[in-house]
């Protein structure tokens, strides 16, 4: 029979020696190809490392038992193993150093080995009796990493936003917004780590130095209850990423874009990612709560937006059709000849003014509008409320004083079916 030390230190060589290539093929297979690709699950070979030292390990624990006395199992075990696990442990570090110097991109790498090393030491446990904390001891810089990088997404997306010098002016979404729900999809693949990461940090532990949101500007998403339950301790987390990137969205259209118009869209369209990019993932079913905000958000840039449609519109408007005492006529029950004789020549004069600066006001909106970038769900809503505005203010208005310049066209620009075609092309 070999005496202990004797096995452990061939039987330590042999294990080292197998798993030496699925170390090598993890630090290999780390390595980025393209700089700012985010990391994919599964891609990095330290699930097969785990599962060959998983193998190995209660391989090996199973001679131990059959060759060795019972009290003697867990010292030889532990001696055969310690080479191996010494190897496994530098691999865990060269890979979070990697992490570290890659870490928004390659902080999901962390919460995938957090979630296989932890599994294994479970396994490992329950297999052989042997404490966890070897394994533990060996995945505490990762898991440090991991806690780090938490309010670190959530600094890296303030400070890239506040670090903006210019907005385009077309009101566009940013890549960032995709960008950062992109990032809280692909977290939803590790809820498991994650959970166990926000539980240690706290709950909104990760949210130290993070922007406040100003009381004025949109709505704070912190006002719903967080439980003990890893769901909606994700949900909280997610939400404040949300709230960061939106309130400071907000904050830097204010700052960098004229007019209260562009300002609205920019916030709608963005506000519209976030929207469909919750709705089209797994975030749906985590995100409930954070649903209604972003609607709020997108709904208040619409609303800003529209404004500036009332330029247009002002110039629709009559004196006879705005007493209350005085009943709209419908559409196409109106003499306008008869009605335009009757006029006065100022009066006359006023009308035509009217139209002219509808002309000039709404060929302009008309512009503008097509000159915008606009995510199509925003495009589709905008152009269903600038028609519900603008069309029936026109009709009725041209069936008053369409015959001012009868029918030349040098005052009334669009007939009732034309000035329609037109409003049906902004969507």
């Amino acid at each position: 029979m070999p005496t202990a030390k004797a096995y452990a230190e061939v039987r330590g060589d042999y294990l080292n020696a197998t798993l030496r290539g699925l170390s090598a093929a993890s630090i290999s297979t780390a390595r980025k190809t393209v700089a700012d690709a985010i990391y994919r699950q599964g891609t990095n070979g330290i699930g097969i490392y785990a599962k060959g030292l998983h193998g190995l390990y209660i391989t090996e624990y199973n001679n131990i038992c059959r060759i060795f006395a019972r009290e003697e199992w867990g010292r030889v075990y532990g001696n055969t193993r310690q080479i191996s696990m010494d190897e496994f442990a530098k691999t865990l570090r060269e890979l979070n150093t990697h992490i570290r110097g890659n870490l928004m991109t390659d902080c999901f790498l962390a919460y995938e080995i957090i979630d296989i090393v932890s599994n294994l030491a479970l396994e490992l446990n329950s297999r052989t009796g042997e404490p966890k904390q070897p394994i533990a001891e060996a995945l505490k810089p990762i898991r440090d990493t991991a806690k780090l990088s938490l309010p670190k997404l959530l600094e890296n997306t303030r400070d890239r936003i506040q670090a903006l010098t210019a907005l385009p002016q077309d009101g566009t979404a940013l890549p960032i917004t995709a960008e950062t729900m992109r990032r809280l999809q692909e977290m939803t693949g590790y809820l498991t780590p994650l959970t166990s990461i926000m539980t240690s940090l706290g709950d909104g532990g990760w949210s130290a130095g993070a922007a406040a949101a100003s009381a004025d500007s949109v709505p704070t998403l912190k006002s719903f209850d967080v439980g003990a339950d890893g769901r909606q301790l994700f949900a909280h987390y997610a939400s404040d990423n949300i709230d960061t990137l939106i309130t400071n969205l907000d904050l830097k259209g204010r700052t960098l874009l004229r007019g209260r118009g562009v300002q609205g869209l920019f916030m709608a369209n963005n506000a519209a990612v976030v929207e469909r990019m919750i709705r089209s993932s797994d975030l749906q079913s985590l995100l409930t709560s954070v649903v209604n905000k972003v609607e709020s958000w997108r709904a208040k840039g619409q609303s800003m937006y529209l404004e500036a449609w009332n330029e247009p519109s002002k110039h629709l408007l009559d004196v006879q059709y705005t007493k209350r005492s005085d009943p709209r006529p419908r559409s196409g029950s109106v003499d306008s000849t008869a009605i335009v004789k009757s006029l006065g020549s100022k009066d006359k004069d006023a009308i035509k003014e009217k139209f002219r600066n509808f002309n000039t006001s709404f060929d302009d909106m008309v512009v503008k509008h097509k000159s915008y970038k606009m995510e199509q769900e925003v495009r589709e809503f905008l152009a269903r409320k600038v028609q519900a505005q603008i069309e029936p203010l026109y009709g009725r208005f041209w069936d008053r004083y369409h015959e001012i310049d009868k029918g030349k066209g040098k005052h009334v620009k669009y007939d009732k079916s034309q000035l329609a075609v037109i409003l049906a092309s902004l969507s």
